[in-house]
């Protein structure tokens, strides 16, 4: 059987895919998707490069270059993910923190009594699996991040979105903690969060320079204060 030469051209540039032979004719195939947990572990391979990269020379420091050489992958692979280093920097800001908000509101929600440690107990346990995902450099590239917003507009700015989340969460958690009788019930929430927030950064502090403290010690130096 003779093949349309001229009509195969015209399905191909209509439909750009590779060609394929049956035992009739020829015909044009689309190449198969990318699926979506493909996507997603290609995206998390370039984020743990760039902590990683982060880690040893700090965000200013880095570049790109670093990262695609780190995640082992072409330009075109990472930059089809993150247009370039301050869009790398909010997702790992995404990612360590952006689902503490969302673990508060759950405290918010739970049957028993709430206490305002127990906030502090619910940061520490996503901050133990984000280190432990990532191979521990989290909490050295949280340090750098938040020296990188003191003079990046921009990282400044995702910096005030994200812990302005936990913040507000935070002030949920002492309105609860008050309706409950855990706290007292004259306390400013806004004021409580506040300090509350701070015990966070704090803490990595200290996991990274002193490297003693443990999320146990932590918790029960809190509640031993707030009692």
């Amino acid at each position: 059987m003779k093949k349309n030469v001229h009509s195969l051209w015209l399905r191909a540039s209509s439909r750009p895919g590779v060609f394929v032979k049956n035992e009739c004719s020829f015909y044009c195939q689309g190449m198969p998707k990318v699926s979506e947990e493909h996507r997603l572990a290609r995206r998390e391979q370039i984020l743990v490069a760039a902590s990683r990269c982060v880690a040893r020379e700090g965000f200013h420091k880095t570049t790109m270059a670093d990262v695609i050489r780190e995640a082992g992958l072409s330009a075109g692979a990472v930059y089809g993910y993150f247009k370039g280093k301050n869009d790398i920097i909010r997702a790992i800001a995404e990612r360590s923190i952006g689902q503490v908000p969302h673990l508060l509101h759950d405290l918010v929600e739970r049957a028993e009594p709430v206490h305002p440690a127990d906030a502090v107990e619910v940061f520490l346990e996503r901050m133990t699996a984000i280190i432990e995902e990532t191979g521990g450099d989290m909490p050295r590239v949280g340090v750098q991040a938040w020296a990188e917003a003191a003079r990046d507009p921009e990282i400044h700015a995702v910096a005030m979105e994200q812990m302005g989340a936990v913040r507000s969460a935070l002030e949920d958690v002492v309105r609860r903690a008050q309706r409950d009788g855990t706290m007292s019930a004259e306390a400013d929430p806004r004021a409580v969060a506040q300090v509350l927030f701070a015990l966070l950064p704090g803490y990595v502090l200290e996991l990274v320079v002193l490297q003693d403290v443990t999320p146990a010690s932590y918790v029960a130096g809190l509640r031993a204060l707030l009692r």
